[in-house]
């Protein structure tokens, strides 16, 4: 099993409100505690406990022993009644749904703690006022579960902002408005950058901002800090059960949240691009869950499918092409590959070393109905782009860096749709579908079933 220490050592991940940033702190009518009593309830037992998703059941293993209802994880640190899990529930995967937050808006009128004008709403200044303006104001939240990140452009970046479309009349040079869905806050020991645009230098920096950003504390305790970081450091989730295959331990199965803590990692295992520090060759059957499934002839139809689908995301040939961070790193044109040249960590499946790619999930032609979209402008060339969020480049500066984001951990992918940096995905079909769509794969829909049916069974 991973020890604590170790993932301290190996791993920058993304963790409490990892999805969003420290923003300015606002001020207003949703800045209270009024609701600081729906804060959620810790997990029970070692195990937790199973939380249905539509698909089957997820779990999360605690691999420090049972949880302590009073760390800090569960406290509200600030002074908006938030606390770490108001964004990270257990039942979504330590992230959150839309289904999950539209409830919960509902339940309050819009004054559950994640609704805050600081990061919740499209814009900080937005009207709050009522719970019809209050429903416009988090709209964003409630369609993608996507928290507001406010980021400027850099003084010394290779771009200017020519022109911005803020639905929300907001966004400008010095903070542009940038929606990305919260990380989960589980499955640490495995994540090789912090955050989506890795801009964090550590867990326990980022876990600072959080408490001084999100939850607008005026300071922090670092013995608190320390505690969240040991608390989150010790959580894996994953399925547990599907609806059609059943307990996915069994049977040779190599489902359930306590095999993911006792997976082995360290940063660049199983690396395509040349960063394993072992020298290992690259293996691209890195999924090995359901090898058991597809030899088993007494395997029910579910359970066949399952191993189809991880074969396909093991072996299908796929022709990338147009991905900037890898084609114009590796210099090709076209590489070939398959899922695991880009989802490479052993039964896992984000990259084993950081790597930020840009899918054109930001480009104008995906742009999402309250999105902001910026035209940015290169300082040198003159050549303009058009994006929703510029990604990794509001923190390098570079303009080769617009659009790029890191890939997230595909552990307990069923409990906490929708999917990519942004919500892009309502479902894993349609998750399916964009990559089949953007590389041409050519799947089948049977193909595209079993990919879906093993996906959900991760």
């Amino acid at each position: 099993m991973i020890s604590v220490d170790r993932t301290l050592l190996s791993v920058l991940a993304a963790t409490a409100f990892t999805g969003a940033c420290v923003a300015d702190v606002a001020t207003g009518p949703d800045a209270t505690d009024d609701a600081a009593a729906a804060a959620p309830k810790p997990p029970k037992g070692k195990d937790g406990h199973a939380q249905t998703d539509g698909t089957g059941t997820g779990e999360t293993f605690f691999s420090a022993g049972d949880p302590d209802p009073q760390n800090p994880f569960f406290a509200s640190l600030g002074t908006n009644g938030r606390s770490c899990g108001t964004c990270h529930q257990e039942a979504q995967g330590m992230s959150v749904t839309p289904a999950a937050l539209q409830a919960r808006f509902d339940a309050t009128g819009g004054t559950d703690p994640i609704f805050r004008l600081v990061d919740g709403a499209n814009a900080p200044t937005a009207d709050v006022s009522t719970v019809a303006a209050r429903r416009l104001a988090y709209s964003n939240l409630l369609a993608r579960g996507v928290i507001r990140v406010g980021l400027p452009i850099p003084a010394t970046a290779e771009f200017t902002l020519a022109a911005v479309d803020d639905p929300a009349r907001y966004a400008s040079a010095a903070e542009l408005s940038l929606f990305r869905r919260p990380l989960p806050s589980t499955n640490l020991a495995f994540l090789p950058a912090v955050m989506w645009d890795a801009r964090e230098p550590s867990l326990g920096h980022q876990v600072i901002d959080a408490t001084l950003g999100h939850a607008q504390a005026t300071g922090v305790d670092q013995a608190q800090m320390d505690s969240i970081v040991a608390f989150e450091t010790s959580l894996f989730t994953a399925q547990r059960s599907d609806n059609g295959a059943g307990d996915l331990t069994k049977k040779g199965g190599g489902g359930g949240a306590e095999a993911v803590a006792n997976t082995d990692f360290f940063i660049g295992i199983n690396d395509p691009l040349g960063h394993n520090p072992t020298g290992a060759a690259f293996d691209p059957r890195a999924f090995t869950l359901y090898d058991a499934w597809a030899t088993d002839r007494k395997a029910t139809p579910s359970q066949a499918a399952i191993a189809r689908g991880q074969a396909l995301f093991n072996t299908k040939p796929i022709a990338i092409t147009g991905v900037p961070g890898l084609n114009d790193t590796l210099g090709q044109p076209t590489v070939m590959g398959t899922c695991t040249l880009c989802h490479d960590t052993p039964n896992v499946g984000n990259h084993s070393f950081p790597l930020a790619l840009n899918l054109g999930l930001t480009d104008e032609a995906n742009r999402a109905p309250g999105m902001p979209l910026y035209t940015l402008q290169n300082k040198t060339t003159g050549a303009q782009v058009k994006t929703t969020d510029p990604g990794r480049a509001l923190i390098t500066g570079k303009w080769a860096d617009i659009g790029k984001f890191k890939g997230p951990v595909l552990r307990g992918l069923a409990m906490r749709a929708p999917y990519f940096h942004n919500g892009f995905a309502a479902s894993l079909s349609d998750a399916v579908d964009f990559y089949d769509g953007k590389f041409g794969i050519g799947f089948t829909a049977q193909e595209k079933s079993d990919l879906v049916a093993f996906l959900q069974a991760l």
